[in-house]
């Protein structure tokens, strides 16, 4: 037996987290180091930027893929889809989860912006210095944006619904909504759903360098990724991976799961003008966030929290200001505390939604919402709570995630503390 809302539909809730980020290997580590307002951003080191035009990013530290992978197999994967086999056997263990018992009514669905990145920039090479024999025989598998879902299904022995997301920076937050419409359709009682991304590569950084939309503070890296703030010039390239464990509610309780809160809507929509700048007048953006909380059957003054997607862009974060007043309505939005958890993280593309998904979880488990790091002077048209560089303590119920993605992809969805 179900439990359903008051729509009639199965309710959706996470029981298991997982990540790793350049905050840190592990949930726990990542949540210390954002709340102490630490930031990540350092001089590359996957390889000589010394004449790029930026020379720094958000990579991870130490991670050591032979800690959750077998050697071998690991090999065949680029970091994309070893960095997500990570965080989803982290979910997987922390939901105490027994995937064996009906893999059958377990899916995945991972989401990245770009995929193989690595893999692919290093089969060129290969091809153009060594011929067309020497390529790799595993680099398409390795380079494709599927693999990393395919992976965390091979290993982990799921079967039932099998799906990537390739739509940018909202890839992660359409994972998250498609999943939780897939265990309300009966489609799967469970679904370990969230996004990876590995850019930190020489194609990664010279191509979003070329476009200007990266920050060249060279000179202060862990002061470079400052969203909101009037001195922002760019975001930071990171890189990480986040899954989120979300199950049906009865099937979670049936098995004694703890639960962390319950994924209660879930918004998109296009804006059709540009392929990277933003929607110009907020409305297309602000429709994927009132469906969220249509979905959610949740009224604007219920909101407590809003994750933002706050780049660190100056086109893009004073269009988010304008799309929250837009769809919280004035008084709703003046009141709201707002935070971007990219200052500590820096953007990982492709997986941003998800790693935000995780914070704003925690922020409603524990009380307790992120501060927006860097934020040191007050821009005229970002005039909203940012939770400027402390953590603060707050009792979250319901909170929303952001997602806004190049090409005019926006994704929302809210979470909320379970309540019965």
């Amino acid at each position: 037996m179900s439990s359903t809302n008051g729509a009639g539909r199965r309710r959706v809730v996470i029981t298991g987290l997982g990540a790793v980020t350049p905050l840190g290997n592990d949930v726990e580590t990542t949540w210390e180091s954002l709340i102490a307002g630490r930031a990540s951003a350092a001089p590359i080191t996957a390889f000589d930027a010394t004449e790029y035009p930026v020379t720094f990013a958000c990579e991870l530290k130490d991670f050591d893929p032979a800690a959750w992978i077998e050697r071998k197999q690991a090999r065949r994967m680029d970091r994309f889809s070893q960095m997500v086999l990570a965080a989803a056997r982290q979910a997987e263990q922390d939901s105490g989860l027994d995937v064996a018992a009906a893999p059958d009514r377990v899916g995945v669905s991972v989401a990245t912006g770009i995929g193989g990145l690595k893999s692919f920039q290093d089969c060129y090479h290969t091809l153009i210095d060594r011929g067309p024999d020497r390529v790799n025989p595993f680099s398409i598998p390795a380079i494709i944006p599927n693999m990393g879902a395919a992976w965390v299904s091979m290993e982990l022995g799921t079967r039932g619904p099998l799906t990537s997301q390739c739509t940018a920076c909202a890839a992660s937050n359409m994972a998250i909504g498609e999943s939780a419409d897939a265990i309300r359709l009966g489609r799967a009682d469970v679904m370990l759903a969230g996004g990876t991304e590995a850019p930190v590569t020489r194609v990664g950084i010279a191509g979003f360098g070329s476009m200007r939309a990266l920050s060249r503070r060279n000179d202060d890296p862990e002061g470079a990724s400052r969203p909101f703030d009037a001195a922002r010039d760019g975001f930071v390239m990171g890189e990480g991976a986040a899954i989120l464990v979300l199950e049906e509610l009865e099937h979670a309780r049936a098995r004694g799961a703890r639960i962390y809160a319950e994924l209660a809507g879930y918004g998109l929509s296009s804006d059709a003008t540009h392929i990277t700048e933003p929607d110009p007048t907020g409305l297309n953006p602000a429709r994927a966030m009132t469906m969220a909380f249509s979905d959610a059957g949740i009224d604007p003054s219920e909101i407590d929290y809003v994750n933002a997607h706050g780049t660190s862009t100056p086109l893009g974060d004073a269009s988010e200001t304008r799309v929250i007043k837009i769809a919280l309505g004035q008084e709703n939005a003046a009141r709201v505390p707002v935070s971007s958890t990219k200052g500590a993280t820096g953007h990982c593309l492709g997986a941003a939604g998800a790693i935000e998904a995780i914070f704003t979880t925690l922020a409603i488990d524990r009380g307790i919402l992120p501060p927006t790091i860097n934020h040191d002077e007050a821009d005229p048209a970002c005039d909203l709570d940012y939770v400027p560089n402390e953590a603060r303590e707050a009792e979250v119920r319901v909170g929303v995630s952001n997602s806004f993605g190049f090409g005019g992809h926006n994704a929302c969805i809210v979470i909320r503390g379970l309540d019965d």
